[in-house]
């Protein structure tokens, strides 16, 4: 079933809403996890912004568009140099998503200390430098 820009975009609320729960709960582990996917679905719903209807998807970016990777996917989005630029005005910016982008697929099968989860969350999360609050700006 495909997903669209909408619910991509209320997939990434949710997950972190999702996240802030679990790491309230002591649930370290899903709360890491959970927040960078959140950040996943966020540039996933950019990626769709810039889908264009009827127009036949170039190869390349529809297999990126499926990957997991939040580097790749902010270029897929386009957004790597409006990320650069903004990371120089806001250095709180630059350096939460330098915490995130260390987020990976394979995190849910790792352990995961509170510092590192809250650090996490934080990064994703904080309303005037947190790497969704940018991205929702851009979707």
């Amino acid at each position: 079933m495909p997903v669209d820009r909408k619910e991509l975009q209320e997939l990434s609320k949710i997950r972190l809403q999702e996240a802030s729960a679990l790491l309230k709960l002591g649930l370290f582990d899903g709360a890491y996890y959970l927040a960078g996917y959140a950040v996943e679905c966020a540039l996933k719903a950019c990626i769709a912004k810039g889908t264009q209807r009827f127009d036949f998807p170039d190869r390349k970016r529809v297999e990126s568009s499926y990957s997991h990777n939040l580097r790749e996917l902010i270029k897929v989005a386009g957004l790597d140099e409006a990320r650069l630029q903004h990371a120089e005005r806001n250095p709180n910016f630059g350096s939460n998503w330098d915490a995130v982008v260390a987020w990976f697929e394979q995190s849910r099968y790792r352990r995961h200390l509170s510092e590192t989860a809250e650090l996490m969350l934080t990064a994703v999360g904080d309303k005037r430098h947190g790497v969704i609050s940018w991205i929702k700006l851009q979707w």
